[in-house]
Formats: structure tokens, C-alpha cells, sequence
């Protein structure tokens, strides 16, 4: 019986990632004790993770006071959801942007550092795919993308590589469906209504996306990229867009 190119390349990156356990035992990236097993993280620093808990189911802003569903998610909008819909259905994060995420996030982001990387997606499958009922199901997995000109300057794409290492965890397929056609500025040096204004008409479909997408991204914080990338998905004909981010940056009370 012949066998598929990617089922046989999808067989000979478990055998090398079997092999790097054997030559390479975990090690935590935190304070390099011993990891746990499969993980490169210890007991005591992935016990110490600043796991996002109940939170507000449209935009993932902690939500304390209103008590947790399933998964760990709050029952009712915040009333800032409640006030301003917007483009996405749902957002689940995994994880505060807190020591030691705000530490290995640029790790991964910037420094190409392949071992953070695949932490930090093992620690939001384990995360999200504890909330994954029917109606959270997505069709498809895609990255938020990077334009051209700073996927030359940072030489790959974060989010490209964390959607692919979720995809292969939780078992979905990946589609790059998006394109960012707008050299944008750094969000990071905006506020939240410059972020919106920069990233007006940053997005747009590569071809018409299926009815359920879920973005994924590596930090959220005001939701400005995730509300773009969203918007464009929608005009495209996307019925449900839903957003799973590694990390939310939590707004100061």
C-alpha cells in the first residue's frame, strides 16, 4: 500500500522529535532544571504559569467576578463586548502576558528560538483543546500574517509557526489564507486608536475562506490586529471567525 508524501514526512518528524527526547532530554526554559516529560519546562516553573483563567469569551480580558464555564471561561460578555461587537465570535488565551510568557514569547517571536516555540504551542493546545466543544470546532486554522518586507527583516513568521506546531497538536488542518497587504507600523509603538487606524485595509483573502476560521496569533492585546484580520476574513464570506492567541496583555485596573 502506498503511502501519502505528507502522511510519510508527518511519520519521519516523529521519529526525529522521538529521537531529539532520547539524545536530548527536556530541560526547562525557565531555569533549565530538568523538564517535565515531552516538555521543556519543570514542575515547579509550569505549576507557577500565569494561566489566564475565567475570562470574557469575546475578547479574553479577565473576567474574575462573573465565574467560569466550562474550560475556564466566564459566562457573560464584558460590557465593553457587550457595548461594541465586533467581528470575532470568540477569543480564547491561554496564558496572562506575565513572567515567564513575556520572557519566552520574544524568545520565539524575535530570536527564532524553535524550543520556546513549541512550549509555548504545547502549553495552548493543553490550554484550548480542553474548551473544544462542537460549536468551537473550527474548519481551519490561519495565521495572522506578517507583510513581506518584515518577514524578510525578522526571517520567519511566529505565528506561521505556531499555528502549524497547534494544527499538528490538536489534530486540524492550516491554511496561510491571509495576506497582509499593507506595510503596516509596529503596533507596539501605537495606542489602542492608532492601532486601528494603522491596520485599516492591512488584510485581505487569498480566496474565499470556509465558514468557520479561527485565527491564531501569538499575544493579544487591545485586539486591534485579530479585529482586522477578522474584518477582512468576513468580507470574504467567512460566517464565523474565532481567535486563539498564546498570551493576552491584561489592560492595568
Amino acid at each position: 500500500m502506498s503511502i501519502s508524501v505528507n502522511l510519510l514526512a508527518r511519520r519521519l518528524v516523529d521519529g526525529a522529535a522521538r529521537l531529539e527526547t532520547l539524545l536530548l532530554p527536556p530541560r526547562c526554559l525557565v531555569c533549565e532544571a530538568p523538564g517535565r516529560p515531552g516538555l521543556d519546562l519543570c514542575t515547579a516553573c509550569h505549576d507557577a504559569l500565569p494561566w489566564l483563567g475565567a475570562a470574557c469569551p469575546g475578547c479574553a480580558e479577565p473576567m474574575p467576578g462573573a465565574g467560569a464555564g466550562a474550560g475556564g471561561r466566564a459566562r457573560v460578555r464584558c460590557d465593553q463586548c457587550l457595548q461594541t461587537p465586533w467581528p470575532l465570535d470568540t477569543v480564547l488565551a491561554a496564558l496572562r502576558y506575565a513572567p515567564p510568557v513575556d520572557r519566552l514569547l520574544p524568545r520565539f517571536k524575535f530570536h527564532q528560538d524553535l524550543a520556546a516555540g513549541r512550549v509555548l504551542a504545547a502549553l495552548m493546545a493543553a490550554a484550548i483543546g480542553d474548551r473544544l466543544g462542537p460549536a468551537l470546532h473550527p474548519t481551519v486554522l490561519v495565521p495572522v500574517p506578517l507583510h513581506r518586507s518584515r518577514l524578510r527583516a525578522r526571517g520567519y513568521d511566529q505565528a506561521a509557526q505556531l499555528s502549524g506546531l497547534l494544527a499538528r497538536q490538536l489534530g486540524l488542518p492550516r491554511q496561510s489564507l491571509l495576506r497582509r497587504v499593507v506595510a503596516t507600523a509596529p503596533q507596539s509603538e501605537l495606542d489602542a486608536p492608532a492601532r486601528r487606524c494603522n491596520l485599516r485595509g492591512a488584510f485581505a483573502c487569498r480566496r474565499t475562506p470556509p465558514p468557520h476560521v479561527v485565527l491564531v496569533d501569538d499575544v493579544m492585546t487591545t485586539g486591534a490586529t485579530l479585529r482586522a484580520a477578522a474584518g477582512a476574513l468576513r468580507r470574504a464570506g467567512a460566517q464565523r471567525v474565532d481567535a486563539w492567541v498564546c498570551a493576552r496583555a491584561v489592560r492595568d485596573n
